[in-house]
Formats: C-alpha cells, structure tokens, sequence
C-alpha cells in the first residue's frame, strides 16, 4: 500500500485549528474572560422561519408511504435548479439548461472536488491571500502553483500571470480581502481563458453582498465565459446554510466539462438531501427573498460598523463595503499572529491572521461580519481604549 505523497506536502497547521488552540490555550488560563469572537466566518443569525418551515414540511413528506422519496438525482431536483436559473441568471439575461446547474452540499465541497477533473500536470493560479481550499485542492493533486499577489499597491485585483496557466481561481467578492472586479476587469481574465484555453472556476458564494452598480455577480455576465468559466455558489453566507448544507455549481455544456462532472457526481455523490433542497427552494419565495435580503443587510451593516469603527482606532482596513470581511492592516509592521496575540491578551478579541490565507497576508488580518453584535460593539469598544498603537 502506497499512500498519496503529496498529501505530505501539505502544511501540518490548519488555520482555524491554530487559532483554536491558542484560544483554548488563553481560556485555560483566563477561564472567567469572555471572548469577542470576530474572526471564524459563520453565520450567527437564525434560519428565516420561511426556511425552517419549508425544511419541516419536506421531512414531514417522508414519514408518508406516498409522499416519501429515497435517493434524488444526482446533480439536483429540476424544480430547485429552474429556480436558480430563472431568479438567479435570467434577470441578467443569462439562459442555462437545468442539467448545467448542480445542486450540492455547499460551495466548499464542489470546489474541492472540481479538482478531479484535470490532470495532474496542469499548472494553476490562485490569487494570494485566498480560501486555503484551493491551494490544498490542488497540492493533494500534486499541481505546480502560481501564486498571484493580492496587495495594497494592485488594490488586492490579482494581475494576469505572464506564464501560461491551465486553471484559475477567483472569488469575488474576496474572501479574506473584500475586494470586487469590475466587469471590465473581470472580461480580461475571461479573454484571458478563451486565449490560453484555460478554465476559470469562479468561487461566488458572496455574490449577495455586491452593492456596486459595476461589480458584477456572474461571471456569466461576459461574454465567452460560458466557455471557459464554472461558477460555484452557496446558501450559506446570505441564507443562513452553514448547518444545513447546500449550494450549486454551474457547469456549462460550452466548457466541455458538464459530462464529466455528471459522471462524477453519479460515482460518488448520491444527491443532496430533499429536506435541504426544499429549503433552498424556500429562498427564492417572495418570503424568502425578503428575507435573504434582511439578512444580507444586517451583516452589511455589522460590517460597517467594524470598518468605521477601526479606523476610528487608527487601522488601516479595506473590503467590508461588498462583502461582509474586513481586511486590516496590523500597525507598525507588526506579524498577522503577533497582532492576533496582542488583540487576544489586550483585547479578548479574536481575528483571523492574514498569513493564514497565504503569503501575502502577512501583516494582514481579517475581522469578519459574521459576529453577534453585541460582541462587535464591545470589542471595537476594548480596541479603542485598550490598544496603543
């Protein structure tokens, strides 16, 4: 028995693991403290009782003989994939077929498993600070990897690599850094694709966020893109999903890679759950909608809050305009983990250290939206008053 080397490549620290255990470690110590927890990316509000009701009726259906359903299709039922289609593309004059829209778990599994469908002497590029996904996707494959740097100075939009590359990963609205293409900046990576014949997978799961009237929320939006762009979407951050678990994929018949994915997804995925297909039907009822969109806006706010509130403290920050993570600057050259110290033992605040999500983090770290707010207000609270900088 042989076993994937590669996997060896991997970094034996996970980022969440580690502030895990510095937490615990400082808790150990300090059992009384309660800590202001803005950094893990969870939702902290409550299912719309739409959803929950819509979950609830759809387990009901399966302790009836003749409402009850076993296995789904594979890649979604037709009724939740015409939802997507007709609110989430056709409003921007997008047209799919249900088979090109895969129903599954959630965003993070789909882009981890995209990966099995390409070689392993393709090159990739991955902007950097980015979603540790797809760095680790891709290194268990044993791929070479281009990071492109995300920085201050190219207002953390990655620039095109000069080399060829075979796959590209990009996620806008930005996960850690907040940031949005325009669509013109967007079409040069599509040009991009269709000259190299390489293929975009465009991680959207924050598209909910977009206010900008230039940003925009498909890729699918330029022209060509259903060529050589995979789009991955989730219910997660604007619907509340994180424990439910569903999302989809839109893998167009144009890439060439719709059979293959289909194949797939009949080998090792049996369909995602009913009851979570019925509640993600749910988002797209008037009901639904109304409140995805109450949701989306509480943590828009939250994330103002933040942002304003650190720069009141002296903190350079971007992002947190759309999408719901600020990205901050540690001050005077200060590590992502010393600052992630100094805010834990001065503060009892947690972040997310910016070298986490890659090289060009350091001397980031990322505060997130999704905290109670009470916390929020107590924590930008501590940060004025107790830190010096």
């Amino acid at each position: 028995m042989k076993i994937n080397s590669h996997y060896t490549d991997l970094s034996t620290h996970y980022l969440f693991h580690d502030i895990d255990l510095r937490v615990k470690e400082y808790l150990a110590h300090h059992p009384d403290e309660h800590l202001l927890r803005m950094g893990v990316g969870d939702v902290t509000r409550p299912l719309p009782r739409v959803i929950v009701e819509a979950m609830s009726s759809a387990a009901e259906e399966l302790a009836h003989e003749d409402t009850f359903r076993g296995y789904g299709p594979e890649n979604g039922y037709e009724w939740l994939q015409q939802c997507i289609i007709d609110h989430d593309f056709k409003p921007r004059g997008i047209e799919f077929q249900p088979n090109e829209i895969f129903i599954g778990e959630g965003a993070g599994s789909d882009l981890g498993n995209l990966s099995e469908l390409f070689a392993s002497d393709n090159t990739v590029a991955i902007p950097d600070p980015t979603y540790p996904a797809y760095v680790d996707a891709n290194m268990m494959a044993g791929r070479k990897i281009v990071l492109l740097p995300c920085l201050k100075e190219n207002n953390f939009v990655p620039e095109r690599p000069e080399e060829k590359v075979d796959i590209i990963y990009l996620c806008f609205p930005n996960n850690p850094t907040g940031a949005v293409l325009t669509h013109e900046q967007l079409r040069l990576w599509v040009d991009y694709a269709r000259n190299n014949h390489s293929i975009i997978i465009f991680d959207a799961a924050y598209e909910a966020y977009i206010s900008s009237p230039d940003t925009p929320h498909s890729i699918y939006e330029i022209e060509g893109a259903k060529e050589v762009a995979v789009e991955v979407h989730s219910f997660s951050k604007s619907a509340g999903f994180t424990s439910v678990r569903c999302g989809y994929t839109v893998v167009p018949y144009d890439t060439g890679l719709q059979a293959m994915w289909m194949r797939r997804q009949c080998t090792k995925y049996n369909g995602t759950a009913y009851v979570s297909q019925r509640a993600a039907q749910a988002t797209y009822t008037p009901e639904g909608r109304a409140a995805v969109i109450t949701n989306v806006a509480y943590y828009l706010q939250t994330a103002r809050m933040i942002r304003e509130g650190l720069q009141e403290a002296g903190l350079q920050v971007f992002g947190g305009i759309n999408a719901p993570y600020i990205w901050c600057a540690t001050p005077n050259g200060m590590g992502s983990w010393d600052f992630f110290d100094l805010l834990l033992n001065r503060c009892k605040t947690t972040c997310t250290p910016g070298v986490g999500f890659g090289p060009s983090g350091e001397g980031y770290v990322r505060f997130s939206a999704f905290s109670r707010r009470d916390d929020v207000l107590r924590a930008l609270e501590r940060i004025h008053t107790d830190l010096s900088l």
